[in-house]
């Protein structure tokens, strides 16, 4: 079911992940980053937030002010995250909670503002594609109003084939384009066999490309805010601009 937003046509990513902290906000900022560092002007949009912090302009998520950092953005953080919540939770529940239903026109109007003052927009999901933001709509289908292409990071872990495999299905059936994949948090030192084969098995299986397998660096941290010593070097390779288009 649409929830016809009519948003702007952009070229851009959607980034979404498997599951819950597998390192969404850390790539779509190391992206964002890159993308700036060439002379573009980058869009970072998170439209929903959950286990936000208060402060003086209201309800803040740690990841907004990453992708804010990442992007040089001086757009207001109300702006990147039109809908935040104090709830650590999924939408649905933190939007119950506290008596607040999620505003989409709030969603479509900040990502008008972002259109108009960018070359190119990086969206951050929350969670994976099926979490439910009402009892109409999920997250997939806040993606289709976007309509941009899918970047999925997964995790190296053995159960992450099946969960990317899923994800993958799921964004088809949405009839969306898939960029590729990006695999993060690999630690060489203690892979298993199952995660140093993750990467060709959901290459081969699920028919995408893997972008970049993202090694695992302990001074990455989301809060200073600081994107660590390999993480944006891993992602160099790849032509996000060219992948960004619809």
């Amino acid at each position: 079911m649409p929830i016809n937003l009519n948003l702007p046509k952009k070229a851009g990513l959607f980034v979404t992940g498997t599951d819950t902290g597998v390192g969404k906000t850390l790539i779509a900022g190391a992206i964002a980053k890159i993308l700036t560092d060439t002379g573009l002007k980058v869009g970072v949009f998170k439209p929903i937030a959950t286990g936000c912090k208060r402060s003086w302009e209201g309800l803040v998520s740690h990841d907004t002010e990453f992708l804010c950092y990442c992007a040089n953005s001086n757009l207001p953080l109300s702006t990147i995250t039109p809908v935040s919540y104090l709830t650590a939770a999924l939408p649905i529940v933190s939007a119950a909670r506290e008596r607040n239903p999620i505003n989409f026109n709030r969603i479509a109007a900040a990502y008008k503002d972002i259109c108009e003052n960018s070359d190119i927009v990086i969206v951050e999901g929350i969670d994976g594609v099926r979490v439910p933001l009402t009892m109409e709509f999920d997250l997939l289908d806040l993606a289709a109003e976007f309509a941009l292409p899918v970047l999925i990071i997964a995790r190296p872990s053995p159960g992450t084939i099946n969960h990317t495999l899923m994800t993958i299905d799921c964004i088809r059936a949405a009839k969306l384009k898939i960029a590729g994949v990006v695999i993060n948090g690999y630690d060489a030192t203690e892979a298993t066999v199952a995660e140093d084969t993750a990467e060709r098995v959901i290459s081969q299986f699920g028919g995408v490309n893997i972008l970049s397998v993202v090694p695992f660096d302990e001074t990455v941290d989301i809060e200073e805010p600081n994107l660590g010593e390999f993480i944006v070097g891993s992602l160099m390779d790849c032509d996000w601009s060219k992948l960004a288009q619809r």
